[in-house]
């Protein structure tokens, strides 16, 4: 039995090339993802007016529209196909970036966070045909492992899109040479130009990033898709209704509403973080957050190649529980331990995040066959928590003021080391979802 259960391949060779450029998809979303979490901290820098809970809805209009399009999503890729579900979410991506560039001319904040949710209305699109899409590419034993392969490509976009975002907008922007007190001496004329010059910057990368997009989605067009099987010809009111009875896939759209909630967290916030530690620092001693950042998706990409292998041979459910263990022990780290430490331990909850997404993906819709359409719906749903989480976490850090450790809880943790309280009870939500799993088919 054991020897059979070693022959069934990841990914049938006939199946290559489309894996291959549902797997690019992957990629596509990685860069948007983290292009997008530095820009609350840009933001926050060009427009200096922004309260930190505002420059945070730079998140709640990226994330919220994957809330808004998840289901319209499911429902058209139900009615049609996985493909024309692609071409759609491509189409609306594009539009998206590319409005970036009418925002940059009328210099209005509202104006990015509308493009950034109609691009996000192209991810919901992604996200819900992919993530299926990939388990459905094979046999179901190995369907949780071959997720885990392809997820594994979207740390990879998602370093392209740190150092685009530190390389050419945050090292770029003029508004980053003046301190606070220099930049409100300068005149009106002066303080438009640096805006005009830092939003055009802000808006530069999703321009050429709507570019790549439109060359892949021609790509797609042109290739070759398996066609989906249809197993049920069960109504809509039926599908709801056996997705609510499924315990494991109702709590698994709770699990994985906390768990992106932590990814963004950990991810936004980690700029603020070093921004306090700055404060205490010598100019000559000062910190750049992207690279700690890139250092906690490097974490993050090794985990998911690692965990690929380990799920050979650890039962999905056990792995997750070990590794939000890990992960609740680096949060709590996060916050109590002082400088380097902690934010090393920062960087470190990236590692135990890591296998985290495609695994309660593949936990929750195990056995669906085509329910798994619309199941993913309400997975996709719950990237929400990275819309609704960052703010949360923002509002922490306005607790004393706007800087980041104008308060001091218990007398020795500043507002944006206590914040990770947060991502640490997500964390716990995800481990609480896989010991409730384990052993349970």
């Amino acid at each position: 039995m054991k020897r059979q259960k070693a022959k069934v391949p990841v990914i049938r060779r006939e199946l290559i090339v489309p894996f291959i450029m549902i797997t690019s998809l992957f990629f596509l979303w990685g860069i948007a993802n983290d292009l997008t979490n530095p820009m609350v901290s840009a933001f926050k820098k060009v427009m200096p007016e922004l309260t930190n809970f505002e420059a945070a809805l730079v998140q709640l209009a990226f994330y919220g529209g994957y809330a808004t399009m998840a289901i319209p999503a499911a429902l058209f890729i139900r009615r049609f196909s996985y493909k024309k579900g692609i071409i759609l979410g491509l189409s609306l991506y594009a539009v998206g970036a590319f409005l970036f560039y009418p925002a940059a001319a009328y210099e209005e904040f509202v104006f990015f966070l509308i493009s950034l949710y109609i691009l996000t209305f192209g991810l919901a699109f992604l996200e819900t045909t992919a993530n299926p899409f990939i388990l459905a590419m094979g046999d179901s034993k190995t369907a949780t492992q071959r997720l885990n392969l392809s997820q594994a490509f979207n740390p990879v976009g998602s370093l392209l899109g740190m150092l685009v975002a530190q390389l050419f907008v945050i090292e770029v922007l003029r508004s980053d040479n003046y301190t606070k007190l220099e930049y409100e001496s300068l005149n009106t004329f002066q303080k438009s130009a640096i805006r005009e010059n830092d939003l055009d910057i802000i808006s530069f990368p999703y321009i050429c990033l709507g570019i790549l997009v439109v060359i892949i989605l021609i790509a797609i067009i042109y290739t070759k898709f398996p066609k989906s099987k249809r197993e049920t010809n069960i109504s809509l009111k039926e599908s709801f209704s056996k997705l609510f009875k499924n315990r494991k896939y109702y709590e698994g759209v709770i699990a994985q509403m906390f768990y992106v909630g932590a990814q963004i967290m950990c991810w936004t916030f980690i700029f603020q973080y070093v921004d306090d530690m700055n404060l205490k620092r010598p100019d000559e001693d000062q910190l750049t957050a992207t690279w700690f950042n890139m250092g906690a998706m490097i974490l993050f990409l090794s985990g998911r190649w690692i965990c690929t292998w380990l799920l050979k041979y650890i039962e999905a459910p056990k792995l997750m529980f070990r590794f939000a263990v890990a992960g609740i022990c680096f949060c709590a780290g996060t916050i109590v331990l002082p400088g380097i430490l902690g934010l090393c331990s920062l960087v470190a909850i990236s590692a135990c995040m890591s296998l985290m997404f495609p695994t309660i993906y593949g936990i929750a819709l195990k056995g669906m066959g085509e329910e798994a359409k619309l199941g993913s719906a309400g997975l996709v749903m719950a990237i929400v928590g990275g819309a609704l989480m960052p703010p949360l976490q923002a509002s922490i850090l306005d607790w004393g003021g706007p800087e980041f450790s104008n308060l001091q809880i218990f007398g020795f943790i500043s507002e944006v080391r206590f914040s990770f309280i947060l991502p640490l009870l997500c964390i716990l939500m995800v481990g609480i979802y896989s010991y409730r799993c384990i052993n349970k088919k």
